[in-house]
């Protein structure tokens, strides 16, 4: 693992070592009895999934997690990452922050979305931060910032209003320029795509350049028919047309979690009593990544295991988060996929499971500095997590066009 920043001076005083991960065996006990203790419900009375998750794919999970599941391994991988707290805007902010060891590499902070967490990013930190070691070329190298959300992980809930998305996006500048990055490139997927194109918007002048994997392309006049559910726009065809039919499919029929969260978080008690309502809501977030993801807890795993999908609902259930994440909803007051007037230089990952595969021709009208475009035939929401080499692949091209 490269080596983490010295900080010195006034910075050393502001920013602390977070202490080692180090949950006590009872929570653990605790974790497993509840999942032994689930009450289930009936079948489904489908054959697929139209009416949620699948009785037998809960099952699956919860006999891995209850037997087998280990979540000590996590706690070592977490702790052999560099990792600190620094308070901004009264708020402690919990990140990674690892340097490469390389002369010119670039300040990179990257941020993840719900229902994610950094365990998003653990796979890409080792080939951006050392490249040689990954078949890549040191002038590609990338000192790593990767934060929590303020409400998620081990960054403690907010405890006053207005946590939202531009607001997260300001201490973002705040903390690399405490690390001492007074420019530096960003990127993001769900939130993080959010959070990194407000970036974009009130800080150009630190913000040399953004990367998103779930870009705010979509023209206003398509995405109001497909929240409608209505027939597209005249003249869409080709890869418009199967954005639009994406978009008005996950508007439609998968975008309940969104809405309960948007208008009522707080009701989401049972998230907060149920590792089995947890996981059943985590997995409901969009029909690709649960098609991708399930049959991992019979044997047949794809983009993701059935570890790192019990990773990251395990630091759900063990930081307490599953409310004061969804609370993120009830703050924003943005779009998630319109065009928001990006006018540094953007580089744009189109996976073909995300929520929805940005064309090349909606990129290039949202964003005029379109400095990097690849569209995948792999890979959905979570790409980081789920394609690390090909989501290396394109952070590496898009950021070498502002190298020096």
């Amino acid at each position: 693992m490269t080596t983490v920043a010295q900080e010195t001076g006034g910075v050393a005083a502001a920013v602390r070592r977070f202490p080692p991960v180090k949950v006590p065996e009872s929570e653990l006990d605790d974790l497993r009895r509840r999942i032994k203790a689930m009450r289930w419900p009936t079948k489904e009375l489908v054959v697929d999934q139209s009416q949620g998750i699948q009785l037998a794919t809960i099952q699956a999970l919860a006999n891995y997690w209850s037997t087998e599941y280990d979540w000590r391994k996590l706690e070592a991988r977490l702790n052999a990452i560099p990792q600190f707290v620094t308070e901004i805007d009264g708020q402690d902010i919990h990140f990674i922050h690892v340097r490469s060891k390389h002369d010119k590499a670039i300040p990179l902070i990257i941020t993840h979305g719900w229902p994610g967490s950094i365990i998003e990013q653990l796979k890409v930190i080792d080939p951006l931060t050392d490249p040689t070691a990954h078949g890549a070329s040191a002038s590609d190298a990338f000192h790593l910032v990767i934060p929590s959300i303020p409400g998620y992980g081990y960054s403690p809930e907010p405890a006053t209003l207005g946590w939202d998305p531009v607001r997260v996006a300001k201490a973002w500048v705040a903390l690399m320029k405490r690390l001492g990055y007074n420019q530096f490139v960003a990127q993001g997927g769900d939130w993080g795509a959010s959070i990194t194109q407000q970036l974009a918007l009130f800080a150009p002048e630190n913000v040399l350049a953004i990367h998103s994997n779930m870009p705010g392309t979509v023209p206003d006049e398509t995405l109001a028919k497909a929240i409608a559910n209505a027939p597209p726009p005249a003249g869409l065809a080709g890869d418009e047309l199967h954005a639009y039919q994406q978009l008005a499919d996950f508007y439609t029929r998968h975008l309940g979690y969104a809405v309960e969260m948007s208008n009522r978080p707080e009701t989401l008690y049972g998230l907060m009593d149920s590792p089995i309502g947890l996981a059943a809501w985590i997995l409901d977030h969009d029909k690709d990544s649960y098609e991708m993801i399930a049959p991992a807890f019979f044997g047949r795993p794809g983009g993701l295991s059935r570890d790192d999908v019990l990773d990251n609902i395990t630091m759900y259930w063990l930081t307490k988060t599953a409310i004061s994440s969804a609370r993120l909803y009830w703050e924003n007051k943005l779009g998630f996929f319109n065009v928001v007037g990006v006018t540094i230089p953007v580089g744009v990952s189109a996976f073909r499971h995300e929520i929805y595969t940005a064309p090349r021709s909606w990129a290039e009208k949202a964003y005029p500095k379109l400095v990097y475009y690849k569209k995948h035939d792999v890979g959905g929401h979570f790409a980081a997590w789920e394609q690390p080499q090909l989501f290396c692949e394109d952070v590496r091209a898009t950021f070498r066009s502002i190298r020096t």
